[in-house]
């Protein structure tokens, strides 16, 4: 009866799946003894074929951008080993040190603004250890999203605290700075009194 009832419809049920590939479930008699209706499993349809390939079309299609972005496979494998990311932006300056900063819009907030770290700065080859105080503080306002003027296109007015030559963060290194004590010990060493001999 139910069958019959369904051609005449014209939806066929294989399985769960009606003829067009829509997914259904029974739906629970309550009220009326023998009412069986289907409801779609979700809201929108789950056909299978031509959206799919379109999306593995766009997937590969991005894919090549972000290879062929960075100079090709070598240059990808390197950005990828070195930074541990790869994306592709639109360039919107360099610093003085040789940081490149970049911007994509299409990413989310938070996301869509990076640098990629220099080689070497002020003498030392930072290829292998990249540190987040390498960013001179007129382009950490930008790369934090505290300006939307990047400082090519607006300077940041000039203040006297901040250095000419910036230097990054040297904590854990030789040159930290390591304040001298200003209280006494709390066991002082035992210095015997220098008396002649008689």
């Amino acid at each position: 009866m139910l069958e019959s009832a369904q051609a005449r419809a014209g939806t066929f049920v294989r399985g769960n799946r009606s003829a067009e590939g829509r997914l259904f479930r029974p739906e629970s008699s309550r009220g009326r003894a023998g009412a069986h209706r289907k409801v779609p499993v979700c809201g929108r349809d789950v056909a299978r074929g031509g959206g799919e390939r379109m999306e593995l079309v766009q997937v590969l299609r991005r894919g090549l951008q972000q290879v062929s972005g960075h100079g090709g496979l070598r240059g990808y494998l390197w950005q990828l080993l070195r930074v541990n990311d790869v994306r592709t932006g639109t360039l919107v300056g360099e610093d003085k040190y040789g940081n490149k900063y970049y911007e994509d819009n299409k990413q989310f907030f938070g996301r869509h603004r990076w640098v990629i770290y220099t080689t070497e700065m002020n003498g030392k080859n930072t290829f292998w250890d990249v540190d987040g105080s390498m960013v001179p503080p007129e382009w950490h306002r930008w790369l934090h999203c505290m300006t939307d003027d990047p400082p090519t296109t607006k300077p940041p007015t000039p203040r006297k605290f901040i250095w000419k030559n910036h230097k990054f963060n040297v904590s854990a290194t030789p040159e930290q700075y390591v304040p001298y004590s200003t209280t006494r010990k709390k066991i002082q060493e035992w210095v015997p009194p220098s008396t002649p001999y008689k």
